[in-house]
């Protein structure tokens, strides 16, 4: 850091400028988050995969199910992080979804 000047006026003078140079940088930082908060609503939501496999709480961590990629089953869980974007076939077909039936999709029926 610089050396400051010892006197109380000096000091002073020292303080009040950075107080000023620090609500300009904060006024700055606001108006950049409120900018990129406007875009990031602006820009359309993501695409959903075609697939999601879901995985089980255990540490093997097996596929436990797998969802079509707009299924409204495989948004209601409490672990979100729980599905992954794969391929259909990462699970068995007994694994399907009964709510939006993958298997039926890939021409697999009952």
């Amino acid at each position: 850091m610089s050396e400051l000047p010892p006197d109380l006026p000096r000091l002073r003078t020292v303080v009040t400028y950075l107080r000023g140079e620090l609500g300009r940088a904060e006024r700055a930082l606001n108006t950049a988050e409120e900018r990129e908060a406007l875009a990031a609503r602006r820009r359309p939501p993501a695409e959903p995969p075609a697939w999601l496999i879901e995985r089980g709480i255990g540490a093997g961590r097996l596929p436990v199910r797998v969802h079509a990629g707009g299924c409204w089953d495989s948004r209601k869980t409490l672990h979100p992080h729980r599905h992954r974007p794969g391929a259909p076939g990462a699970g068995r077909r007994d694994t399907a979804c009964p709510h939006c039936r993958p298997d039926t999709a890939l021409g697999m029926p009952e």
